[in-house]
This record gives C-alpha cells, sequence and structure tokens, in this order.
C-alpha cells in the first residue's frame, strides 16, 4: 500500500529545496577553489606612459606627473624619460618630503601644450615569511617619519582612543597590526561613490562614524591606527599595471586604459620582518565590488584568500610612486598641499586642474610589459 503521508513529505523537502535554491546567494564559479597566495618569484618589466594634452589653455600652463620614486625589494625604478612641447621639463623634488615628479612649464604662445612620460619599472609579488623572523634594521628617520601625524592624520584625540580599543589586549607589533588590519576589515565599508580614492580624512571619518570610502581612506584609517599604537605605517600610492593572476577583476587593470587604476597601498614595519605588505582597502574592495552583491562576511569564500593573502603580501601587477602625505608641487602658484601625490596635476592661469577628472584634464596612462 502506498504511504502518502512520506509522499508528501518528500515532496515538502522536494519543494523546499527548490525554493532555497532559488533565494541563495549567487556564487561565483567554483569559487570553493579560489586562491589568492602571492609568492616571491620572478621579475616584471612594464613601460607605464602618462600623456598629457591641455585643451583649456589660459596663460601659462604647468603640469606635476608622478613617477616611480622607490626602489626596495618588490621594486626597481629603472628609466624616466619624456617627449612634448613644454619650454622645460625637469624633475623635481618637494624639499620637506622628498617625493620626485616630472615637473613641466608650458608657455601661454604654446597653442595646445602636450607631454607624455614614460617611466620603465621593474615590479614583483611582495611576501612576508612569518617562519623566519629575525632582527630587521632600518633607517631612524624612516620610522620616525612613519609615526609621525600628518594634516589629515592626527594621531590624538579620536585616533588615538579607537587605536587603543581596537588593540586592547595586544602586546607585539605583529599582534598591534593584526588587531587593527581586522578592525579595519570588520568596522569600515568600500564605497563606490567616493571620488577617485578619497582624501584621507581619518579623524573626520572616525568622529562622523561614517567608515567608508575607497583605498586612500581605508588604508589611511589602518596606517594611522597603526601610528597611533606605536607601529611604524606608511601608505603606498601608486598604480594597477594589469590584471590580478588570481583572477579577482577588482584586484587588477587593463593595462591598455588605466584611468581610474590608481590604487593606495599599505605597509608596517614590524621588528622581526621588516617592512610588510599590507592592503585592507582591497579586502573591502572584493566584499563590496567583486560580485553584484555585497559580501558581508570576510570568511565568505571568495574573500577569505584575499583577507589572508593581503595581510602580509601582494601582487606585482602594481607600481609605487611614492610615500608621501602634505605634498606641496615646486613652482605651482596655488597655496597649500595635496594629501598625496598620485594623479597627474596641472595648473593654468585659472588655476588647478580636477585631477580626478581626465576627460576633462586631458590625461590618459597606459602600461606595456616588456617580455623575452
Amino acid at each position: 500500500m502506498k504511504n502518502t503521508n512520506v509522499d508528501r513529505r518528500q515532496r515538502r523537502r522536494l519543494l523546499l529545496a527548490a525554493g532555497a535554491s532559488l533565494v541563495a546567494p549567487a556564487l561565483p564559479l567554483r569559487a570553493q577553489e579560489r586562491r589568492f597566495e602571492p609568492q616571491v618569484g620572478a621579475w616584471r618589466t612594464f613601460d607605464v606612459a602618462t600623456t598629457v594634452q591641455v585643451a583649456d589653455v589660459k596663460g601659462v600652463t604647468r603640469v606635476w606627473l608622478p613617477l616611480p620614486d622607490i626602489d626596495a625589494d618588490y621594486q626597481k625604478s629603472v628609466d624616466n624619460s619624456w617627449a612634448g612641447n613644454a619650454s622645460s621639463a625637469r624633475i623635481v623634488a618637494d624639499p620637506a618630503r622628498g617625493v620626485r615628479m616630472l615637473a613641466a612649464e608650458f608657455p601661454a604662445s604654446v597653442t595646445a601644450p602636450s607631454l607624455t612620460l614614460t617611466s620603465r619599472v621593474m615590479t614583483r609579488n611582495r611576501a612576508a615569511d612569518w617562519a623566519r623572523p629575525g632582527r630587521v634594521a632600518e633607517d631612524p628617520a624612516a620610522l620616525r617619519a612613519a609615526l609621525a601625524p600628518s594634516e589629515l592624520m592626527p594621531l590624538d584625540g579620536i585616533v588615538l582612543k579607537t587605536a587603543q580599543q581596537a588593540t586592547r589586549g595586544a602586546k607585539t607589533d605583529l599582534d598591534k597590526t593584526r588587531a587593527i588590519y581586522e578592525w579595519v576589515v570588520a568596522n569600515a565599508h568600500r564605497e563606490p561613490k567616493t571620488r577617485g580614492c578619497g582624501t584621507g580624512d581619518i579623524k573626520t571619518m572616525l568622529e562622523t562614524g561614517n567608515l567608508g570610502g575607497k583605498c586612500a581612506d581605508l588604508n589611511a584609517v589602518f596606517v594611522g591606527l597603526c601610528r597611533a599604537a606605536g607601529v611604524p605605517a606608511r601608505d603606498v600610492y601608486g598604480l594597477r599595471l594589469a590584471p590580478s593572476a588570481f583572477g579577482y577583476r577588482e584586484l587588477g587593470a587593463n593595462p591598455a586604459n588605466l584611468k581610474g587604476a590608481q590604487h593606495c597601498r599599505a605597509e608596517v614595519f614590524l621588528a622581526a620582518h621588516g617592512w610588510v605588505a599590507m592592503d585592507p582597502a582591497d579586502v573591502l574592495k572584493v566584499m563590496r565590488q567583486e560580485t553584484p552583491e555585497w559580501i558581508k562576511d570576510p570568511k565568505h569564500p571568495l574573500v577569505a584568500p584575499v583577507n589572508r593573502g593581503l595581510f602580509g603580501s601582494w601582487e606585482g601587477n602594481w607600481v609605487a610612486w611614492n610615500t608621501a602625505h602634505d605634498v606641496k608641487l615646486p613652482g605651482s602658484a596655488g597655496k597649500g598641499t595635496l594629501p598625496f601625490l598620485m594623479y597627474p596635476n596641472g595648473e593654468n592661469a585659472t588655476g588647478r586642474f580636477d585631477e580626478l577628472s581626465p576627460d576633462n584634464f586631458k590625461y590618459t596612462i597606459a602600461a606595456r610589459e616588456i617580455t623575452g
């Protein structure tokens, strides 16, 4: 005799399972198999070309372009060359910060100012060897700079209070760094509507409780909290050059068109490991933008490998420009400082150009990988 009660229960289970599959969040194909494990390996060589063509000519035009100004175990700055119709073009430096850039000037008689800077740079993956701690020496001046406040990164008040709360119970510099990294990932978020990469005004972010922003905001919170906790840290401003080797769309760029590919990373100095790569901002970017749905859980199978990997490593598909805050543009008629130098900048008789509007400012950036 047929058991209709059993049949009903089976049908109910099938219907429930089908309904659950309809409402379950869509995961990327083979999400469980994703990995993100940058390992130190071969060097890659890129030519990075920034071209500025100023259309709105009013009086003397001046342009400042960031260039690779870092030589480290993950980057070698090889050469810089430039061409165009500037009356003068030379590498200059902000005297206070030491950051170098290409500065060019065009007289009012030049009706179509044009300048192309080509920088050859070698990059490679970076990864801390946690299994081999030791004592690492560093220039005391560099450590002092990495513990100092900046205009938008005070280290007292709410910044200090938040750092103390985030690191409560942590004893070592590594423990403090991990606690702050986890605090940023848990409490901040990527805000796609933020212009450019943000400004890094961490005091306002913490005071308002609005911890949304982009990389220059999110990694500045991380760096500021580390400094307030006594761990030397610094932002590293640069540009994505190529796709990620691990298949993450948001962790790479199209080398043919790098407008908007600027990205700020971070690093901390740990006594037993030296300068170590960090990037909580990219964890938050993957959580917010890698899929159509906002992933809120850092343990999600798509996010977890990035969350682990970016604590101590990063990919070499990126070039570092500099680590400077509060930058003055030598020869500029404008007053005040830039929070950082990561974008092309320019000015004419009407004032400073909008560096976050490449279509109006008229600049393009592209990279070409040199092989063989």
